[in-house]
């Protein structure tokens, strides 16, 4: 299979950037001195308005205009959300056009169908979300994006191709990865180090999928030109105006996406691997909560509600994440993939109470972390699921105590001893999940800019009714390094690997080789979960078997 899809054209992303602007002419020369144009009448006469149509020849193949009004697709492709029918692709226009994409279960797009897409308009900064419905289970699908300017139907952009594979009905091995936080510390595009490097290193292991466990961005962490490392040498970012303040504004939470779409190696895994995403806390600012007010002078907006619900707006626009059967988009929910896996995506932001000591002793809407529904939705699902093997993807670790100032907690945790504050949904949901014998169960997470591997043993816990379980922690992608974060004996976590030397100092930068990914296996014939931890030199660095109870 071809594996290497990058994009015709290097992606300015709509932003300013000087670094790239003498790459993007050339490219831009060579592509429009190979592209014959002809009119588009024809193709608008084989168009089928929301349905496939079977076509004889490429779509694009000969139908891109050569000038340079055309539209172009800025920040590549992506596909998300995949099941075994369906899947959502996502892509970005730099004006009103129509999304289009061509589709084929062969590289060469032979017998290829196409779809319309929505027409794009500034309100979505001209991004375009298409889910694809009727595909057949355990099937490769390949797909080209183009773009049709809305003023001048004759007027396509060059096409971008990607790929995904639906899962299938019956067991098959599976291959995933995971891992969190790109972009923080000031730590951007350094063009010299070959820019966010830990991104190809997943793609060369060609996963069905990408877990993005939050930290999609750094909203509050803006990038400079140049940062000083402790060995003397700078790390020179490419910059753009979007990413030099703090986000405030519904364009300045955009800008980030953006600016992370202009590495290369983003924009190759993009294309190349499905991404099933959630959020943690740098999506909109560090360690927030939705009726948070801000005394930080960088931000003239002081009220989380709004600024959140900015930064929602824009992780919804650039992110390929489907919206749930009653219409709405939560970040919460489930993929099932196979009888092997389903996949669980918590959001642990959306609905908690204000971060506190943390010491209540009974639920209420202070101690919400999960908050009622989304805690009876996951209990919901984990009961009826079939899957062998079910993991929760958690964009905080469970037992690391993760502070937020010197009093309050920012995760669950708030010390040792028994569960108090957001630890009693945690153990209701641990006691639940033991009453019910959902067994197989995995947590996966990001958060603390370090790798490691926690086993939760009842026997070592204050509170022990519950059966023990795995949780692994992966990330930084791209940025600093930090940790090892301290434990809180409630629930008995058990250090079994960290993927940092004891004493390191913290906000390590990547260039250090301390960024990390995880790789899940899953082996159809046994069943049994393998979980492996990688560096962004794609060292392997541990890795332990898990048989299926």
């Amino acid at each position: 299979m071809c594996r290497d899809l990058r994009p015709l054209v290097p992606c300015l992303c709509g932003e300013k950037s000087t670094d790239i602007v003498s790459t993007l002419a050339h490219e831009e020369s060579i592509l429009t001195s190979l592209i014959e144009r002809r009119r588009f009448n024809a193709l608008l006469a084989q168009l089928s308005v929301g349905a496939y149509a079977a076509t004889p020849r490429s779509l694009f193949s000969d139908e891109i205009t050569q000038d340079r009004l055309r539209p172009n697709i800025t920040s590549g492709v992506s596909s998300g959300d995949v099941t075994h029918t369906a899947a959502t692709i996502w892509s970005r226009s730099d004006r009103a056009a129509k999304m289009i994409v061509e589709l084929s279960t062969n590289e060469n797009f032979k017998n290829a169908k196409k779809i319309l897409g929505p027409d794009v308009f500034e309100h979505s900064d001209f991004t375009a979300k298409l889910r694809l419905n009727g595909l057949k289970p355990g099937e490769p699908v390949f797909y080209r994006v183009v773009f049709q300017d809305l003023s001048d139907p004759t007027k396509l952009s060059a096409p971008v191709a990607g790929r995904f594979a639906t899962p299938a009905n019956e067991p098959r091995d599976i291959k995933f990865t995971w891992s969190g936080d790109t972009a923080g510390q000031g730590y951007g595009i350094d063009l010299a180090r070959g820019g966010m490097t830990t991104f190809e290193a997943m793609r060369a292991h060609n996963p069905n999928f990408f877990v993005n466990s939050g930290d999609v961005i750094y909203a509050d962490n803006p990038i400079a030109s140049e940062l000083r490392l402790d060995d003397g040498t700078i790390w020179k970012n490419v910059t753009t105006e979007g990413k030099s303040k703090v986000a405030e504004t519904l364009e300045e939470f955009r800008s980030n996406y953006r600016y992370n779409f202009m590495d290369a190696n983003v924009r190759r895994l993009n294309a190349e691997v499905p991404t099933f995403v959630q959020w943690d806390d740098h999506e909109t600012l560090n360690n927030w909560y939705p009726s948070e007010q801000l005394t930080d002078d960088r931000y003239k907006v002081k009220s989380v509600a709004i600024l959140s619900a900015r930064a929602r707006q824009a992780f919804l626009d650039y992110l390929p994440i489907h919206a749930s059967s009653d219409g709405l988009t939560r970040i919460y929910r489930t993929i099932p993939y196979g009888p092997l896996l389903e996949v669980f995506f918590l959001d642990l932001r959306s609905y908690r109470g204000a971060n506190s000591p943390n010491r209540q002793t009974e639920m209420s809407d202070e101690t919400a972390f999960l908050g009622k529904q989304q805690l009876q939705w996951l209990k919901t699902k984990l009961k009826a699921s079939q899957a062998t093997w079910k993991v929760i993807c958690c964009d905080m670790p469970i037992g690391l105590l993760v502070r937020d100032g010197k009093e309050d907690f920012e995760n669950g945790t708030n010390g040792d001893g028994p569960a108090l504050g957001r630890e009693l949904e945690i153990a209701d949901l641990l006691r639940f999940m033991k009453a019910s014998q959902i067994k197989n169960t995995v947590w996966l997470t990001a958060d603390v800019h370090y790798a490691a591997s926690h086993y939760y043993d009842p026997e070592k816990a204050v509170f022990k009714d519950f059966d023990p379980f795995w949780e692994f922690v992966s990330g930084p992608l791209h940025a600093g390094t930090f940790g090892p974060g301290e434990f809180d004996n409630t629930f008995g976590p058990q250090l079994r690997f960290k993927g940092i030397p004891d004493g390191m100092k913290g906000n390590r930068p990547p260039s250090e080789g301390f960024q990390f990914f995880g790789l899940v296996k899953i082996d159809a014939k046994s069943r049994a979960m393998t979980v492996t931890h990688f560096n962004a030199a794609g060292k392997n660095l541990w890795s332990v078997d898990l048989p299926p109870a």
